[in-house]
């Protein structure tokens, strides 16, 4: 399989995931908008919660890098640039949620 057909096929899949994710996150959002800060917490702190949010964080940030690389294969015409900036996308696409992560998951109330 071509890896520019992959990459469709991992966008496209990556789409259909979020958006059961992306519902509960808003569902969700919306009953701890105008909570205090120890609620917000406790929601966050809760096992079911850090899992969704952790996945939502993976595929959201799996997503965007797979989208902003099409717009780097599209506009930047120097290989040596387009490669280090796909390699810096990719490495910011893992850390980023990685840290993210963490730090939810050390989360207490």
């Amino acid at each position: 399989m071509n890896s520019v057909t992959k990459k469709w096929l991992f966008l496209k899949a990556s789409s259909v995931v979020l958006i059961p994710l992306m519902v509960w996150f808003i569902l969700n959002l919306v009953s701890v908008f105008d909570k205090d800060y120890i609620e917000v917490v406790s929601f966050f702190s809760k096992q079911p919660s850090k899992l969704l949010v952790s996945l939502l964080l993976i595929f959201v940030y799996f997503f965007s890098a797979l989208s902003i690389s099409e717009v780097f294969e599209d506009y930047i015409q120097d290989e040596k640039f387009k490669n280090i900036a796909n390699k810096a996308l990719n490495i910011f696409a893992i850390i980023m949620p990685l840290i993210t992560i963490i730090i939810l998951f050390n989360l207490t109330v």
